[in-house]
């Protein structure tokens, strides 16, 4: 597809969306016959493996349970998915395999590179919706990226969304609490923190240091000692999924520093909060998800069950579990209101169902009713890890922004 027809295409989508979510195609057009494929490359192998199986075997339980009540009015789910080894041309070629051979309706791709890697494909195609548990800012976009969905809030969201918990809590202090950010030059890092500045600086909340530093592979201590000049009361992390916080907080700890340690997202799992906890810091964070151990989600409590009979190892679903089961629901919830509408799984409507969902029920996994009409839930809510219990505990209402 060439840049101009592409153009159009988008175009034509988003002129189409503004007249009402079910305006696009014909109304004499049949809705979806037989089973409704969703296809994935999931990273079962390499350094993302920790959460490409809990992201396959999520997307896999929840068509499964999905199943057992009915599929979607009467149409089964099927999944197939391969191991893409979070390689991009290695998930591109199981794109290509699985739409091939499969002809799916949704594709859940491993992050950020592989879902701009096969955009275009899926675009010219008009008949695919995607999802990944990428939280970048650019795959939020509901003009040049119609097709994907993000299944919680974007990184520039979470960061607008602490910077707000720390504005209300800090109400009443002789001084505003001084913040340091310490991310990762890679995307996942450097992705929400001009929204965060930006909050930051609205609200009167001061930001005295600001450190990029690699993902891994690199001594903390020339850092730290920036830190140590700066004297933080809070430090937020983003961009790590546990390496290296632990030792940044060891040699802090050593210099005399005690600051609060927040972050985000994927940086609040159990690897994270277990070892920072062992060093005596309550990690504190926004997630756009409810915990795995929360018992206040009739839909996580239906995770629990499953994996209770499917998977007796797995006590609870983490982070990315849950997100890739969303994920499933939201694919489900667009394809339910196509064919209600006699309407084919074709992008145009697909867009058009998902920017319809504006006060739709998670099961509780987000708290609140959500809006997903600028495709993500712009939504998250503030936890802090519990010595006692060692896990992580709410600290917040749920936040819109």
């Amino acid at each position: 597809m060439t840049d101009i027809n592409r153009r159009k295409l988008v175009k034509a989508i988003g002129a189409a969306t503004a007249l009402g979510p079910f305006s696009i195609g014909s109304s004499s057009a049949q809705a979806h016959k037989g089973d409704i494929v969703i296809g994935a490359a999931q990273p079962i192998t390499g350094v993302f493996a920790f959460a490409g199986i809990a992201m396959d075997n999520g997307l896999h339980d929840f068509v499964e349970w999905k199943n057992t009540k009915g599929g979607v009015l009467g149409h089964k789910l099927r999944y197939v998915s391969e191991d893409s080894g979070f390689k991009v041309d290695q998930g591109v070629a199981v794109f290509k395999k699985i739409v091939a051979s499969e002809k799916p309706s949704f594709f859940y791709c491993d992050g950020t590179p592989l879902v701009k890697a096969v955009s275009r494909d899926v675009i010219n195609s008009n008949s695919m919706m995607t999802s990944s548990t990428s939280l970048t800012n650019a795959m939020a976009d509901p003009v040049n990226m119609p097709q994907h969905v993000v299944p919680g809030a974007t990184y520039p969201r979470l960061h607008e969304i602490l910077m707000e918990h720390i504005a209300r809590s800090s109400q009443g202090a002789a001084a505003k609490p001084r913040i340091a950010y310490v991310y990762t030059e890679a995307e996942m890092g450097i992705d929400g923190i001009p929204a965060a500045k930006a909050r930051a600086e609205k609200l009167g909340l001061p930001i005295v240091a600001e450190i990029i530093t690699k993902l891994s592979g690199f001594d903390v201590t020339t850092e730290v000692a920036k830190l140590r000049r700066a004297k933080p009361d809070i430090v937020v992390f983003q961009g790590y999924i546990l390496a290296p916080m632990p030792e940044f907080v060891r040699q802090m700890h050593e210099a005399g520093l005690n600051p609060q340690i927040m972050g985000t997202a994927w940086g609040l799992d159990k690897p994270a909060y277990d070892a920072l906890g062992a060093l005596g810091v309550q990690l504190t964070g926004v997630s756009s998800y409810r915990y795995g151990h929360e018992t206040d989600s009739p839909m996580i409590n239906a995770m629990r069950e499953y994996l209770a009979k499917a998977r007796p190892d797995v006590k609870y679903p983490s982070p990315f579990y849950i997100s890739s089961w969303l994920s499933g629901m939201i694919f489900a919830e667009v394809a339910e209101r196509c064919i209600k509408a006699n309407k084919p799984l074709i992008l145009p409507n697909m867009k058009a169902a998902l920017e319809s969902m504006k006060e739709w029920d998670t099961g509780g996994i987000v708290g609140l009713q959500v809006d997903l009409s600028r495709h993500q839930i712009p939504a998250g809510r503030v936890y802090r890890y519990d010595p006692d219990k060692k896990t992580m505990e709410p600290a917040s209402a749920w936040i819109k922004v």
